[in-house]
């Protein structure tokens, strides 16, 4: 052999050796996990409450977990949605319930507000950010926007219950009812 075959050689020996060696430490460890007369992987079965430690979650914990990764889902496709199709009513309903089951009302009036300023007599729009208003504290916006959806439909008894119980939530003796017919 040359020297310029010993320079190159070396190197790719050592390399070689390093590889055997890290090989041959990394299987030892492993060795001692597995046995012939024990098998190497478990075959009693551990049933599903155990493994999540279930029997520790109280009834009332595990309906609330059931309940917000279902609403969770409900609320991303109807943001989806609304992605897709910002004026969207029904995407903007279903957010809202979504939103409100999970205590979060506020974060559906942008939705509803979007939906508003493309379709502003919109009375289903209207009543829903009327409710959440109502839900938040805010009685007074509440009455506004229910009696400005009352001017476009007059007979409508739902948009006449939820002012009426607006207003009694205001503590205001006033009450809404439907026109009389002729």
């Amino acid at each position: 052999m040359n020297s310029h075959e010993n320079t190159v050689a070396a190197p790719l020996l050592s390399f070689r050796l390093t590889l055997v060696l890290f090989a041959v430490f990394a299987i030892l460890p492993l060795g001692g996990c597995a046995s012939w007369d024990k098998p190497v992987l478990s075959v009693k079965e551990t049933s599903t409450p155990q493994l999540l430690g279930a029997n520790q979650i109280d009834a009332a914990m595990r309906q609330r977990i059931l309940r917000a990764v279902g609403q969770d889902a409900e609320e991303r496709a109807s943001r989806d949605d609304l992605k897709r199709h910002p004026r969207n009513v029904d995407a903007a309903i279903r957010l809202t319930k979504a939103l409100v089951a999970q205590k979060r009302p506020h974060e559906a009036l942008p939705a509803l507000d979007n939906v508003l300023v493309a379709a502003p007599e919109n009375l289903r729009a209207l009543n829903a950010k009327a409710v959440i208003l109502d839900i938040e504290g805010r009685h007074d916006a509440a009455q506004e926007l229910y009696r400005k959806a009352l001017e476009t439909a007059p007979e409508n008894e739902m948009l006449h219950h939820n002012l009426n119980l607006s207003l009694a939530y205001a503590g205001k003796s006033e009450q809404s009812s439907l026109p009389q017919s002729r």
